[in-house]
Formats: structure tokens, sequence, C-alpha cells
């Protein structure tokens, strides 16, 4: 049986230890697809060329991996990044699919810190706008 948590782990130490992305592609199938809210969906070529674009201004974020955990064939990271310096931090969750010992599918969903506590009451806008129903 193949352990999906060290693939992940695997793909993600080579990732940010030679922050080359070419490192990170034998870990993806040739189907990959990622997932972003609202419906953006990424390629693999499309997500390997957003990551390798985002090295430069990303160099030196630290990243601090809370939880990872595995279930079946899904992986879930829970991390914090931080910019170097004082730079903004934000909470991420990343979901890997994995198929046959390769990832094939991600979700991520990111939070900057700075918006947590009004992300908290993210329902109380609605309530206040226009033609909305107050019970």
């Amino acid at each position: 049986m193949t352990d999906n948590k060290a693939i992940v782990q695997r793909a993600l130490a080579e990732l940010l230890s030679t922050g080359d992305v070419d490192a990170l592609a034998p870990f993806l199938t040739d189907d990959f697809v990622h997932h972003r809210p609202g419906a953006i969906t990424s390629t693999r070529t499309e997500w390997l060329a957003a990551v390798r674009a985002a090295l430069v201004p990303l160099a030196g974020m630290q990243v601090e991996i809370h939880q990872l955990l595995a279930d079946a064939d899904h992986v879930v990271m829970y991390s914090l990044r931080r910019l170097p310096g004082a730079g903004p931090q934000i909470a991420v969750v990343d979901i890997w699919r994995l198929d046959d010992g390769l990832i094939a599918e991600a979700w991520e969903i990111i939070e900057p810190l700075a918006q947590v506590s009004a992300n908290l009451s993210w329902w109380e806008t609605a309530q206040r706008s226009p033609g909305s129903v107050s019970r």
C-alpha cells in the first residue's frame, strides 16, 4: 500500500528545499487538476507555471506545518505561512488526492490571518445587506 502522506511530504520537501518547481512535477499525474475557491481550476502545466511565478515574490517564505492528516487517497495539510521580515501571515488548508502514488488533484484555501476576525462573522454582512430578510 502506498503511503500517501509520505508522498505529499516528499513532494513539498523537494519544492521547499530546492525552490525548484521541476522537483515537484514528478509527483503529479499528467492530468493533475488544482482547485481554488470560486470554481477556479488549473491544469498541471498552468499550476506549475503559477507556482514558478510565485517563487520569486515568495522567496524566503516560512512554512509551518501544523497538521498533516491522511485518509485513504486524501491528504490534508494545515499550515501557517509568513513572508520574510514582518510580511503578512496566512493560514492555508491544502487537500491532496492521490492516485497510484501520484498527486492527481489539489484544493487550496488561503486566509490572511489579519482578516480572521472579520471572517468569523461573515454572515452578519449578509444580514445587513439591502434586500435581506431579518428575523
